[in-house]
């Protein structure tokens, strides 16, 4: 059995002005990186419109209807843009996520890393930001509860910004674990730790700026890990960032591609502990090319390893 891998070329579509840095090159980068890799490649669906509408209501995704443009693009806030391609884009990256919950809980994969752009752990239920439209990995985790009858979920997001899109959308829920290591203070603004959802079930562990691969790990084995064995999750979701690496131009954490394979590995054993090894993961931030291409293929290798194993 291999890891899916999950893309479409309609996230080459969403096109951002020049020199923003969520930039079509992003998707090649990932690409590049992972060609070599024996993987089983999907396509992603288009979302079905009630997964979506399980975490965002109708009137977000109308209003977004209403904002795209037929050419060229249109400013959303200051850090995010709609161009024509970009609503065929976000349905796309949610279809995916889904996608990969389906294949991954069918028995039809062990774990599957999800290739898409534009992220979605910033968009909120009704506030598109940083970059963020649809919260994918939120939506992901609501399909497998609602359509696949689990009862316990875990989010894990170590993208170098908080997820307060993600956090918005499940932390009325009690059924979902969401653990989000970040830097602080840093956009948004969010993620204190004392911000503990409906049921204990928001783990924040903010990171000071300059924070290397040693004291991410300490925070990891601290904070998250512990909370994760307790919650006994029935299926991980990660939301894969890459801006927390060293060469990132957005941020100051200092991790390098070995510490993206430590975590991976660390959430891979949690998942063959107490779910049947079911991973899936979400591509979220990486800005500097080079360092997302390298860190996504020290991600996937040890997913795809898994499935050897």
């Amino acid at each position: 059995m291999k890891t899916v891998l999950i893309t479409h070329p309609d996230c080459l579509d969403h096109v951002t002005p020049p020199g923003h840095p969520e930039q079509v090159a992003r998707m090649d980068a990932v690409a590049q990186a992972l060609a070599e890799m024996d993987l089983n490649r999907v396509t992603a669906p288009m979302a079905a419109e009630d997964d979506v509408l399980r975490v965002h209501p109708r009137s977000h995704l109308e209003a977004l209807r209403r904002a795209a443009p037929a050419e060229g693009w249109v400013s959303l806030d200051a850090d995010t843009h709609m161009s024509s391609g970009t609503l065929a884009a976000i349905w796309r990256c949610a279809g995916g996520a889904v996608r990969a919950v389906d294949m991954v809980l069918g028995g039809d994969a062990q774990n599957a890393f999800v290739a898409m752009r534009p992220p979605g752990h910033h968009a909120e239920k009704t506030t598109p930001m940083g970059f963020c439209f649809f919260g994918n990995v939120a939506i992901a985790a609501k399909h497998a509860l609602d359509h696949h009858g689990l009862g316990r979920v875990a989010i894990v997001d170590f993208d170098v910004h908080h997820g307060n899109g993600t956090q918005d959308l499940v932390e009325d829920d009690p059924r979902i674990l969401f653990c989000s290591t970040h830097q602080s203070p840093l956009y948004p603004g969010t993620g204190r730790a004392d911000e503990t959802g409906v049921a204990d079930n928001v783990i924040n562990v903010p990171l000071a700026e300059g924070t290397d691969g040693a004291g991410f790990r300490r925070a990891m084995n601290d904070h998250v890990l512990p909370r994760l064995r307790d919650f006994k999750p029935e299926l991980i979701l990660m939301s894969a960032g890459f801006d927390a690496h060293a060469a990132d131009p957005l941020a100051g954490l200092e991790l390098v591609e070995d510490d993206f394979a430590w975590i991976t590995a660390q959430l891979c054993d949690l998942a063959d502990a107490f779910c049947a090894g079911r991973v899936v993961s979400c591509l979220e931030g990486g800005y500097d090319l080079t360092a997302l291409g390298a860190s996504a293929a020290a991600h996937v290798k040890v997913l795809r390893e898994r499935c050897d194993g």
